[in-house]
């Protein structure tokens, strides 16, 4: 049995992202085993995933070189791999890639597409183009190594029978997310016909999606109620889920479930649109040629007026539902 040691330590949505390609590659090298470490509270993502060992870690237990090297030489006595895989490339993980050449093991990372992604988001390219899936770039480190992996880009549902409309209305950027105004009345139009429940988490977002349940009949917040396990499995058991580009759309992707995804200030030309999800369920603001003025949402508007939010109609995501 061959052994991979990888390592993302956040964001949750990009570890997330990691899952279904795990089990396409793994489905197709079934005498490899992969040694997933991450934060300890995204476990959950990779429960039953065969030939998936996952190591929970709290990063304040490691701090600096010398935390690092201390985690290099747990992971190595522990596990012993064979080779290892930086799905994350930042400064952290560059230190460990260090370590662990240094004891002899062939390290092999991901390629962000940094430049490419500067280009695209420069607001003066009026020639915007598709870059490489985020999914894609994960399989290429294991092609890397030299194994094949072809990801199929199917969604696969894990429950036949589905119902409700799931809504999460929150990003962590301002770039990525709708007006709350929009949100809710987007969320009283679609409760007169269906069922919707309001996924989030926190403080903040908690006591405003549980107002919300109480001032539009037929929803139901479940914000700060389930624990992850809880709510892939609940986010399985829906017919459909509306996200913005934020970390509830990969949850949908590793439970079958489609996803209608709302793009604001980001755009899946940057390659994070959800593993296995159509692009024709995708809503954004056409006939912008600022966006996507940021990969991840979080600049600010160098407009100053917002358009890629303000002239957003939830008519189409009413439509598409």
């Amino acid at each position: 049995m061959t052994r991979i040691l990888a390592y993302r330590f956040s964001a949750f949505g990009d570890v997330a992202m990691t899952v279904p390609v795990f089990k396409e590659f793994l489905e197709q090298n079934p005498g490899v085993e992969i040694v997933m470490v991450s934060r300890k509270n995204f476990e959950a993502l990779f429960a039953g995933i065969p030939n998936v060992i996952f190591k929970g870690i709290n990063l304040d237990d490691y701090k600096g070189f010398f935390g690092l090297r201390r985690l290099s030489n747990e992971l190595m006595s522990e596990f012993n791999p064979d080779y290892v895989a930086n799905l994350h490339d930042v400064i952290r993980t560059k230190i460990l890639d260090r370590l662990y050449r240094r004891k002899g093991l062939k390290v092999f990372k991901i390629n962000k597409g940094k430049e490419e992604k500067e280009h695209l988001t420069d607001v003066w390219n009026l020639d915007k183009v598709q870059l490489k899936k985020t999914v894609e770039r994960y399989a290429d480190v294991f092609r890397e190594m030299g194994f094949k992996v072809e990801l199929s880009h199917q969604l696969r549902p894990i429950l036949s029978h589905k119902s409700g409309v799931g809504f999460a209305p929150f990003a962590q950027h301002k770039g990525k997310m709708l007006p709350l105004e929009k949100s809710f009345e987007l969320a009283r139009i679609l409760a007169q016909k269906y069922t919707i429940y309001f996924f989030g988490g926190g403080k903040k977002e908690t006591e405003t999606l549980e107002k919300w349940e109480t001032l539009i009949p037929n929803t139901k917040s479940l914000s700060g109620k389930l624990s992850l396990t809880e709510e892939l499995q609940k986010i399985a058991e829906l017919d459909v889920m509306i996200s913005m580009d934020s970390a509830n759309m990969h949850l949908a992707s590793i439970v079958g479930t489609r996803c209608v995804s709302i793009w604001c200030a980001t755009h899946p030309y940057a390659g994070f649109l959800g593993f296995g999800q159509k692009e024709e369920d995708v809503v954004q603001v056409k006939d912008l040629s600022c966006r996507p003025c940021s990969v991840f949402g979080d600049k600010e508007c160098y407009r100053g007026d917002w358009a890629c939010l303000e002239e957003f109609t939830i008519q189409k995501v009413i439509d598409k539902i």
